[in-house]
């Protein structure tokens, strides 16, 4: 019996292929693997000095970390004074309401932190904290 050219087959798909879906949900769980290590990695590690009297978060535009080892951070990126200085200058000129918070790990010295407060103060940032921990 010769098929016609109109005969269609619109026959209903009784089965699903999930081997492309499981591919891809291995690919995006392989991929979430490596971004999750990356992102712990990148975490700045520094040991807040404590204080009974802790008060609670401040909700900051800037956040200045200072290491133990001596580096200086802006919003998790390294820094240098020079470049901490110039990046305050032109986020306070677009917002006169910003707000610094300092951490500074137990080991650096009382005259680093001062000199950071002084290029943040200097550079337009009239508001700002001194992160601590809260003692237990």
């Amino acid at each position: 019996m010769a098929r016609s050219v109109f005969d269609d087959d619109d026959d209903v798909i009784a089965s699903i292929n999930i081997v492309p879906f499981v591919d891809i949900v291995l690919v995006l769980l392989i991929i979430f693997m490596i971004t999750s290590s990356a992102i712990s990695k990148a975490s700045i590690r520094v040991d807040l000095p404590t204080a009974a009297s802790a008060g609670s978060a401040v909700a900051s535009t800037l956040n200045v970390v200072l290491t133990a080892e001596g580096e200086v951070f802006l919003n998790g990126k390294p820094t240098t004074h020079k470049a901490l200085g110039a990046h305050v200058a032109r986020a306070s000129w677009k917002d006169k309401d910003l707000q610094a918070v300092i951490s500074a790990d137990t080991s650096i010295d009382y005259g680093r932190v001062i000199k950071i407060i002084d290029v943040v103060k200097n550079n337009g940032v009239k508001s700002f904290a001194l992160n601590i921990q809260r003692e237990i």
